[in-house]
Formats: structure tokens, sequence, C-alpha cells
């Protein structure tokens, strides 16, 4: 995997096309992922193949994904499981789907929507559920059977009629977040976000700052805010050497698309510069 290192100073050269600008906290009430119009996008996902991306499976080594779990079909980047054995079943083995960048000071847009049913096996809790990871440790530094990455996690939730599950949710594997001046160390932190149905695709924007500062934005709304995270929590079944040391401030990392059993689609993951105030 070619790894390279984009710090905060090298961040804004991407490409020579990103441009620098301002992005403050969003003022209560207001909608739209607040960042300049003059900062094109990066497309990290080419809507041809995976090039740039290298998946980490439970259980399997890193850049191996014997039963193509993430694929590229029609123009969409899918994470699908009929290659798995029913009889096996989902079995815990989680996946992320990592990009070789490391960014810091950035938005970034996900589309997604959950598709048909998840798969026999996985855990309850996982039913129309997945994310996308970022701050995340480098890929190389996970174990073979380590569930998750350290990062924060942009929980997406599907639902159905009647049910309450709120998207763009945080959630902390192997850290805590600050919210208004507190560490929070729940696992999960609901974010004043609707319910969307399955099927239906969502537009998701994280807006992390050179601060730390990071905005969660659902199809314009700003839904959840906080001020940083550090490294320290639980949630995560190992820690090698080259892990994220504790107590360490998290204001970069990678970003990782994930697989916990149901089936989702992207289809776009996109990123551009910002520079935090």
């Amino acid at each position: 995997m070619r790894t390279r290192m984009i710090t905060r100073s090298k961040a804004l050269a991407l490409t020579a096309t990103l441009v620098c600008f301002a992005c403050g906290p969003a003022p209560d009430g207001e909608n739209a992922a607040l960042v300049s119009a003059e900062a094109p996008w990066v497309e990290l996902f080419n809507g041809r193949d995976l090039t740039g991306w290298v998946p980490k499976i439970r259980g399997e080594e890193l850049g191996e994904d014997a039963r193509n779990t993430f694929r590229v079909e029609d123009g969409i980047l899918s994470v699908s499981y009929d290659e798995y054995d029913p009889d096996t079943g989902f079995n815990d083995t989680f996946g992320h789907l990592f990009h070789e960048e490391l960014f810091e000071a950035y938005e970034l847009l996900v589309e997604y929507r959950f598709v048909g049913r998840q798969f026999a096996g996985g855990p309850g809790w996982a039913r129309s559920n997945s994310g996308v990871m970022f701050h995340a440790q480098a890929p190389q530094t996970m174990g073979v059977d380590q569930d998750f990455p350290i990062s924060l996690e942009v929980q997406f939730l599907g639902g159905i009629a009647g049910e309450e599950r709120p998207t763009a949710n945080v959630c902390t594997p192997g850290t805590h977040v600050d919210m208004a001046g507190e560490l929070v160390t729940q696992h999960c932190i609901n974010a004043a976000a609707p319910t969307i149905p399955d099927s239906t695709w969502v537009s998701v924007a994280i807006v992390s700052n050179a601060d730390g500062s990071v905005r969660h934005v659902v199809n314009g709304d700003t839904v959840m805010a906080y001020e940083g995270a550090l490294v320290g929590g639980g949630e995560v079944s190992e820690r090698l050497d080259g892990a994220p040391a504790l107590g360490l401030m998290l204001t970069g990392g990678y970003i990782a698309l994930q697989s916990e059993s149901h089936p989702i689609q992207f289809r776009r993951v996109a990123v551009r510069s910002i520079a935090g105030r």
C-alpha cells in the first residue's frame, strides 16, 4: 500500500487546485456545510475501481478480502456479503476499507444507502448499521484480529416506520470526545438527526477543523458538534505497537468505510481542504 502523509501544511496542497478557506463554528439554526464554494472536491472514490483504497478485514491480513466484501458495481462502491458462507455466518468479521491518504483540516462528504437484508449471524445492533471512520490509526498498525481501528466513527443508521434511529451519530472506538467542555466517555452519542429509511440515499459531511473541532452535517443540516477527541476509550480488541498512544489528541488520521454485516452502497466519497479558525 502506498502511504502519503498529508500534514496540516501539506493538506493545503492535496491537489494543485485545492483552495484554503476559513471554516468557523455553525451558528444555531443554520443549515449548510458552511465551507467555501471556492474549494473544489477531490473524489476519493473514482467510480470505476478501488484504486487508492485497501481493505482490512478482521482475521485477514491487511490488503486481503477473500470474500470480495468491498467491490465496485455499476459505478457504486458496494459492501456485500453474497460470497460469505451462510453456514458460518458473519462471525464478527468486521471490516474496514481504508483510503491510503492521511488527512488533517478537511471536509469529508459521503453519500450512502442501505440495501437488502443483514447477513446471517451479524449482531442485532448491526442491522441497517454502518459508518465511516475518521482520525483513524494507520491500518498497518492494526492487528490481524483487531475488530475496529482506534478512531472516531460517524455512525450511519437506517430504519423502518416507527423506529427512532437517528443517523450520523458519533461512536468512539478507542477514543473519547469533548463536548461543551466535558469529556464524554460513553461509546455512542446520538445526533439531532432524523431516522432515514433504508434504500434512501443520504448525504453526510464531516467538517474536521485544524483545532480538532468536528461537525456532522446530514443533507445540509448540522446535527452534531464537538470540540475534539483523544485516545483512551474501550471498544477496540487489540492495541499494537505503533497505534496512537493513550492521551493523544486527535486532529487527523485515516478514513475508512465500514462493513458490519448489513449491505451498504456508497456512490460518492470526496474531500476538500479547509483551514479552521
